[in-house]
């Protein structure tokens, strides 16, 4: 099939959980024998990136029209350039996918959370993501959700089916450890968050609850955001020289230090399944998350929940907890991704989704991820 990936920043990923799935998806599809572009704003030197083709339009540099705009000009190119099908990533799109199936190109939308909860949004802002959630329930051809939560909010508020679909990440540890060594951690001994430093990921509660633990073991704090500087200064209005925060790491030195942190913390208490997680989750990190709904489907037993006044307590008592006990959490963490968040299951099922919308259905079984 000759396949489209639109709505994203772009790959290789350098940002966020929508860039990660491209490039995952992609090169998988790409490996499969299919054609596939994903529609980019950054201009790397490459024009292809491991056998997916890269199309870099421009966009407008600004907080609220950087994604519609970019996701515009490349819904133009698309229809000039046609696919057998396309897959849309971010609700805030779903004004744009009626365009193609005007001219026979079916389209996925992946919705991601309700992104109307987030508090870096205006008004206006929080009026369009509620307005695209509606829009979402008929523009494109189907609907893809990540998580059971998410599912069931689209089929009870707008009484829409939508296919689930969860994210995927990779298993095992890494053996690297130049990072660390960049950053001054010490394998087993630091606290690990990575989350895009806005507010409702609460990097700045985690930083002051770890700044009242009394431990040697360290906290790096991971992450960027482009149109949240004020809020970022605030997070690093720190004196506490056990706190690191290098800014946003990606690639190798990511890997690196999700295999060998003492524990993650999950913060965010908005959107639908966190990539962040899962692949913490899948180097087999002991995992505390805040107990939201989409994080708990996610985490089950396989992590530590905590109220947002409970972080501090929860920090001291995993730091008491017997290392066999830490073992177990860790072990149910890697088997929970193994069952459930396979890149080469999520991958069959896009596939399946895919070669059905644009009249290719392929042959064969493939792992099911989409039972509960």
């Amino acid at each position: 099939m000759r396949i489209a990936i639109l709505g994203t920043r772009g790959i290789p990923a350098n940002y966020g959980g929508f860039e990660t799935f491209a490039e995952e998806l992609a090169t998988r599809l790409v490996a499969r024998g299919h054609r596939v572009t994903v529609y980019c704003r950054e201009r790397p030197p490459q024009t292809t990136y491991r056998g997916v083709r890269l199309c870099y339009l421009p966009t407008i540099r600004h907080k609220y029209f950087d994604t519609l705009a970019h996701t515009f000009f490349s819904t133009l190119h698309l229809l000039a350039h046609r696919v057998d099908v396309a897959l849309y990533c971010n609700g805030a799109n779903a004004i744009f996918t009626w365009a193609p199936r005007l001219f026979g190109m079916p389209v996925a939308l992946n919705v991601d959370g309700i992104e109307r909860l987030r508090k870096k949004w205006n008004r206006l802002a929080k009026t369009w993501y509620l307005v695209s959630e509606w829009l979402a329930t008929f523009c494109p051809t189907e609907v893809v959700t990540d998580a059971r939560t998410i599912e069931d909010y689209y089929r009870t508020r707008y009484g829409k089916a939508s296919t689930f679909i969860p994210y995927g990440a990779e298993l095992g540890k890494v053996a690297g450890t130049a990072t660390l060594e960049r950053l001054g951690l010490a394998p087993g001994r630091y606290f690990l968050y990575v989350s895009r430093m806005e507010p409702e990921n609460h990097p700045l509660e985690v930083r002051q609850a770890f700044e009242r633990v009394e431990t040697p073991f360290r906290l790096a704090l991971i992450g960027d955001a482009p149109y949240a500087h004020g809020y970022i200064a605030q997070v690093r209005d720190t004196r506490d020289p056990r706190i690191a925060m290098p800014g946003a790491i990606y690639g190798d030195g990511y890997r690196e230090l999700g295999s060998h942190c003492f524990a993650y913390i999950h913060a965010t208490e908005v959107g639908g399944t966190h990539p962040a997680l899962i692949e913490a989750m899948g180097r087999g990190a002991l995992v505390l998350y805040r107990n939201t709904p989409e994080n708990a489907e996610v985490s089950g037993d396989a992590g530590i929940p905590f109220e947002p006044e409970e972080l501090e307590a929860k920090l001291k008592m995993v730091l008491a907890l017997p290392e066999a006990d830490c073992d177990r959490y860790r072990a149910r963490a890697i088997d929970r991704v193994r069952e459930r968040y396979s890149w080469d299951a999520v991958t069959d099922t896009y596939a399946k989704l895919l070669g059905r919308l644009a009249g290719q259905p392929l042959s064969g079984n493939s792992p099911s991820v989409t039972s509960r």
